[in-house]
């Protein structure tokens, strides 16, 4: 467990994302750690089921070897199946039955499990779904519990959801380009992901339309927070770190 959740070069976006939305209602960032240490080990689990030879097949992650290199794949696999359980005993007594509620929405059978099914089961018309479902639900989840947790009223719940799947789905997207890029830089083309990827079903150009409009989508959510002032700005960086892969609180488009 150490492994995959402290790995280095991990970003954390996910208890990042949770703290930020927090404290934009005027949350306490203390109260909303529990829920983020939760939210990172569903997102190292899910990456755990991502790398596995039956998806991704990926063997290093983060520069390191993946999970299951050193580790036997049936274990493994029981690894990634039990973390997100262990959640109940992390987020705050506040609000504890909703943040339970959403993390469970967000992994079981009509969320991120649904989208990893699909990702293997699925045709290439599947792949809109599979992003949302594979990506989006972390970013909607973290938001969505950072909310929650400081109390936001159900329309600015609502503007959470949007955008925080925008900005997971963005993330992913643009992921994408950039290991197409390098992978053509370094002229190694042979290794085909089993997943299913805008780059691989539109091309690198339709990947980066999607990209921007995602952005688009993300910060217009955002703009309907305009009224707490500075406190939105990290939300907005979040948009920017997507794409740009620096984050900045010093400015908010």
């Amino acid at each position: 467990m150490r492994y995959s959740v402290l790995a280095k070069g991990a970003k954390r976006a996910p208890p990042v994302m949770c703290v930020a939305a927090c404290e934009l209602f005027g949350g306490n960032r203390l109260a909303a750690f529990p829920t983020a240490c939760a939210l990172e080990m569903v997102h190292a689990a899910s990456l755990i089921h991502d790398d596995l030879p039956y998806m991704d097949d990926d063997p290093s992650r983060r520069g390191q070897p993946s999970n299951h290199t050193p580790a036997m794949p049936s274990s493994l696999s029981a690894f990634a199946t039990l973390s997100p359980k262990h959640q109940s005993d992390l987020v705050p007594e506040t609000r504890i039955l909703r943040v339970i509620a959403e993390i469970a929405r967000a992994v079981g059978s009509t969320g991120m499990a649904a989208g990893q099914f699909l990702d293997l089961e699925g045709g290439p018309n599947s792949v809109d779904f599979v992003q949302e479902k594979k990506f989006g639900e972390m970013g909607e989840c973290s938001a969505v519990c950072g909310g929650i947790l400081a109390g936001a009223g159900d329309d600015e719940i609502q503007r959470l959801r949007r955008y925080g799947r925008a900005v997971g789905v963005l993330y992913q997207v643009v992921d994408e380009v950039l290991e197409e890029k390098m992978k053509t830089k370094e002229g190694d083309d042979e290794k085909k992901k089993k997943g299913k990827s805008y780059v691989g079903l539109y091309g690198v150009e339709k990947a980066l339309e999607v990209a921007e409009d995602l952005r688009a989508k993300a910060k217009g959510e955002l703009d309907g927070f305009q009224k707490y002032g500075e406190s939105v700005v990290p939300l907005y960086s979040f948009v920017d770190y997507a794409v740009d892969r620096g984050f900045s609180v010093g400015a908010s488009s």
